[in-house]
């Protein structure tokens, strides 16, 4: 495994490279950084060119704060400094897999750059103008970070880093099935990437989405843009507010496959073996035996 950094922009992010074949990024997801992906990545790896990198401002990954309504964390503008990303690493194509907030990045990354993303998939997630749509009922109680994150800088940044660790300890108890999943190890190294710095570009990525990313989404649906790009959609079993993601994908893809695996809402640590055993053959798909 090769770790590398490399400025975009205004931006440095931190990523790893291992692996040899057709390029494949993947984009973490909140609270996490690029480490939710080890043991997935390894096994990509074995036909694949596998790059993990943390998502702008999180984890390792340096960038200046967000303006008032999360502008420069767009997830239009984190996909356009990932573009950009890959094509300095060589990778003029690729495909793209995203888990919670970095499966935002990736999919409109593929909305955005069509002639980029060779396949895409997205974990635990449905697009953010239906996510915002469908938080004033069911479970709306496990969706608060959409409003408390985007409320205005520094309440969120304050509260946050009062307590970072309870904060974490919340998360990785309510949120996966098995809370044994997210491993002691990593929920420290999860801890130690909360700093300021951290916090605050957390804050920004959801004030874009609450201000800017749905008023994207809204315009592409009006515009009835699609994704053009093979889409494989995966959710946890037990993430029973995902039952429909499918459907509600088929909206914006025609090519589209859905699935599910075992555990909750951070697949690439609750269930890895079968993640990996749905991402490999969707990756490798359109490439010659």
């Amino acid at each position: 495994m090769n770790e590398r950094r490399l400025d975009v922009g205004d931006a440095e992010y931190a990523l790893t490279e291992r692996g040899a074949g057709d390029a494949v990024l993947l984009l973490h997801g909140f609270p996490e950084t690029h480490r939710c992906w080890d043991r997935v990545a390894d096994e990509l790896a074995v036909s694949q060119r596998v790059v993990a990198a943390d998502i702008r401002g999180y984890g390792a990954s340096v960038a200046p704060p967000g303006g008032p309504r999360g502008e420069g964390y767009t997830k239009r503008e984190m996909a356009a400094e990932l573009v950009e990303l890959m094509a300095g690493l060589g990778h003029e194509r690729f495909a793209v897999v995203g888990h919670d907030r970095g499966a935002r990045v990736a999919y409109r990354m593929a909305l955005d750059h069509p002639d980029r993303v060779r396949r895409l998939a997205v974990l635990n997630i449905v697009p953010t103008i239906d996510q915002f749509e469908r938080m004033s009922g069911g479970p709306s109680l496990g969706y608060w970070p959409w409003y408390f994150l985007a409320q205005p800088a520094p309440f969120p940044e304050r509260v946050i880093g009062a307590a970072p660790e309870a904060v974490l300890d919340y998360v990785f108890s309510t949120w996966p099935a098995d809370a044994d999943a997210i491993s002691a190890e990593a929920r420290e190294a999860y801890r130690q990437a909360m700093t300021a710095d951290t916090i605050a570009a957390m804050c920004a990525d959801y004030r874009a989405s609450y201000h800017l990313d749905r008023e994207h989404d809204a315009d592409d649906r009006a515009a009835r843009r699609r994704i053009a790009a093979p889409v494989l959609v995966i959710s946890g079993e037990e993430e029973t507010q995902l039952d429909d993601a499918p459907d509600v994908w088929r909206e914006w893809a025609d090519d589209l496959t859905g699935a599910r695996v075992p555990g909750g809402h951070f697949l690439p640590e609750e269930a890895p073996r079968e993640l990996a055993g749905l991402l490999v053959p969707f990756l490798r798909a359109d490439q010659p035996t």
